[in-house]
């Protein structure tokens, strides 16, 4: 079996059959609800076809944790339910012209988004092609992407609680007394749950380098295309909750975008 190819098809039907979803059911989250699964399955052809080589086996285990935690949050979200479409995707089409938001689903959202999630699973093509047993680095990749997925499980558990007080709140006729997150993780990072995925495919890189023995290696391309769409994401996310909330320009001003840091000083929010 050719990985590579078998990889590539199931790309090419990725790519189609969220597109064409889209057209059918009008809604724009199909790339979402395969993200956590694509990896997997990109990951476990790998492993089978290198029959069962130490290090690609590692990582396609470290891989699978990832999908299984952030299908399960992606899930009670309702991301998979009937209209559980992302509500950026709602604003975006009232921006734009209909051919225009029609062009946006097939490049960026089936096309470029895909693109994406396969690049960043390729260090394991290097691992395939070096096979060895797993050192003492691979281990230690390991554990810190280990630590980054408890990081962002927290982050998104911490999140979850506060959405649930939130809707809690309003069911009962009650006023919120805050709009979004602002203590936890979130004291320290405006989000923290989007660095702590980035650095894990950051990690995951690094297997690559191990493998190849090289610090430049030309699956680079995955982490950094990746940190490209987060910075999108971000900056996309942000505009919407700072027209929603007035007082988001204050929590920008006093918090750290992504990377977690201490509270800017000098700042009611940092004392």
């Amino acid at each position: 079996m050719d990985p590579v190819r078998v990889c590539l098809e199931i790309f090419v039907v990725a790519c189609v059959g969220t597109w064409v979803l889209s057209l059918l059911t009008r809604e724009y989250s199909w790339t979402d609800r395969v993200w956590s699964l694509l990896p997997v399955a990109y990951l476990w052809v790998f492993a089978a076809a290198s029959n069962g080589d130490p290090r690609v086996t590692l990582m396609a285990v470290l891989v699978t944790l990832w999908g299984v935690r952030l299908t399960f949050n992606f899930a009670r979200k309702g991301g998979y339910a009937p209209g559980g479409e992302d509500y950026r995707w709602g604003i975006l089409k009232r921006r734009l012209k209909p051919w225009q938001f029609q062009a946006f689903n097939l490049l960026f959202i089936s096309g470029y988004q895909n693109f994406v999630i396969w690049m960043i699973t390729l260090p394991v093509l290097t691992a395939y092609q070096h096979p060895a047993p797993p050192t003492g680095w691979d281990w230690l990749l390991a554990i810190l992407f280990l630590a980054a997925l408890a990081g962002e499980t927290l982050a998104d558990q911490q999140q979850w609680n506060f959405q649930q007080w939130k809707k809690a709140l309003r069911t009962a006729g009650r006023i919120p007394s805050a709009n979004f997150l602002r203590t936890g993780l979130f004291r320290y990072s405006r989000h923290p749950n989007f660095f702590f995925e980035q650095l894990q495919w950051w990690l995951f890189y690094g297997f690559a380098v191990i493998a190849s023995g090289a610090w430049l290696h030309w699956t680079l391309a995955g982490p950094v295309l990746l940190t490209l769409l987060f910075a999108g994401s971000t900056a996309f996310t942000e505009s919407i909750s700072q027209a929603r909330y007035p007082e988001y320009a204050r929590y920008r001003r006093r918090t750290s975008a992504i990377i977690p840091l201490p509270p800017r000083l000098g700042s009611k929010h940092a004392r």
